[in-house]
């Protein structure tokens, strides 16, 4: 089979993105995303996500991790696709569309996304740690000279030893100043830490404000990969929430699989 794909990046976070409306990807071989994945052996991308047509929106977002498994929400790979959906002529400057997570809406303009993520109704935290889900769970935890700090070790420590076969997702955070993070994650499902991670971005600009490390409700976070905004509305609960960055086409190709 030959197949058409787009590698689009949003802040270093990359992905393989196929125009599924056809139904022509064979959705159910997880060895064949986890190949289009590999950055030896295929494409390369932290993941693989799929457009097709939905009945009540634009259209569906579906979305794979690099292991070739299905995945809760990803905000980077949400943020690709409205851009691509906008090359491709679906939309025009803003959207809906819906994810395993429920329906989002977005707006595109010169290449900057605004994604609105899902409401974040409880947050738990710990003196020096929160654990939210924005889509995906994340475990927030700050840490002190994050440019040092052993991601890969610690967060695999974390992912399996604190939360078990499931998993979280798991972010350490430096604060910069008032309303400015710094954050270093790694991903399950990636195994590995990621340039970014959006709702991994979304969930530490929430639990920052939520332990009052931060007033503002515009938040700015700097991944490895870039720079993104976070923006809500908190009234005990956080509604509203918006992640804001670039998403672009890096290249498009065509593969034997």
């Amino acid at each position: 089979m030959r197949l058409s794909f787009y590698k689009y990046q949003g802040t270093g976070n990359d992905f393989v993105i196929i125009d599924n409306r056809l139904q022509t990807f064979p959705k159910n071989d997880a060895k064949l995303v986890a190949k289009l994945c590999n950055r030896k052996f295929g494409i390369g991308a932290d993941g693989l996500i799929l457009l097709e047509n939905d009945s009540s929106s634009d259209f569906k977002m579906v979305y794979y991790n690099l292991d070739g498994n299905t995945s809760t929400m990803c905000g980077n790979g949400g943020r690709c696709l409205v851009a691509f959906a906008n090359f491709l002529g679906i939309i025009e400057g803003k959207t809906s569309f819906n994810a395993i997570d429920g329906l989002h809406h977005a707006t595109i303009d010169n290449g900057i996304v605004s994604l609105q993520m899902v409401d974040v109704l409880e947050v738990k935290t710990k003196p020096n740690s929160a654990f939210l889900d924005t889509g995906s769970p994340h475990h927030v935890q700050l840490v002190e000279n994050l440019k040092d700090f052993k991601v890969q070790k610690e967060g695999a420590k974390l992912r399996y030893g604190l939360y078990g076969k499931k998993g979280s997702n798991i972010n350490f955070v430096e604060q910069l100043d008032d309303s400015k993070f710094s954050v270093r994650t790694y991903e399950r499902g990636v195994e590995d830490e990621t340039l970014s991670c959006g709702t991994g971005v979304t969930a530490v600009a929430i639990a920052m404000h939520k332990v009052g490390k931060t007033n503002s409700e515009k938040v700015t976070i700097e991944a490895v990969g870039g720079k993104l905004e976070v923006t809500f509305n908190s009234n005990g609960n956080y509604s509203n929430v918006f992640l804001i960055g670039p998403a672009e086409q890096v290249f498009k190709g065509e593969i034997e699989c």
